[in-house]
């Protein structure tokens, strides 16, 4: 009979493994190896930003490919991401600091890399950011890419007003 503290721990150990926002919806899934590897593409609608979906791209690795490496708990952070309109935008209370916010969050391993999505406002260019990278706990990874919406000559509708 399991201890209760360790049925929690690996309840706790699967939940970690899943994507943070409830928001995203897996769109595409390519194969890319025999083993079992895939390319998944997640549609992400910006919480506070309607009318804006950011594509993200993440790599999926098979029980295979976990085996034959060793590393069990962790997927790469090679990942991509393109913006876009897909309707009306109408924005809400978002954070206008250089630091931006994070829009989406999703496990990358066990418990210590996440795949991040910041918004941040070029309010200089009238332009939103979209910042994607893996947020470790001790190695920050490099790799990262960036989408941009201008919002200049646009209809846009804010829901505090126009920052000035």
């Amino acid at each position: 009979m399991r201890s209760p503290k360790l049925s929690a721990a690996i309840a706790v150990s699967f939940l970690a493994l899943a994507p943070v926002s409830a928001s995203a919806e897996i769109v595409g899934k390519v194969g890319v190896d025999w083993t079992g590897n895939d390319i998944l593409v997640d549609a992400v609608p910006d919480p506070e930003v309607s009318g804006i979906t950011c594509h993200v791209t993440y790599f999926d690795r098979s029980v295979i490919d976990r085996l034959r490496k060793g590393n069990w708990f962790e997927d790469p952070s090679n990942n991509s991401i393109a913006c876009r309109q897909t309707g009306p935008i109408e924005i809400g209370d978002i954070n206008l600091s250089q630091s931006g916010e994070e829009v989406f969050r999703a496990g990358l391993s066990l418990i210590w890399k996440k795949l991040v999505v910041t918004r941040i406002y070029d309010k200089k260019n009238d332009t939103l950011v979209y910042l994607i990278h893996s947020r470790q706990l001790t190695d920050g990874s490099a790799k990262m890419g960036i989408s941009t919406i201008p919002l200049f000559g646009q209809q846009v509708t804010w829901k505090n007003g126009k920052p000035k």
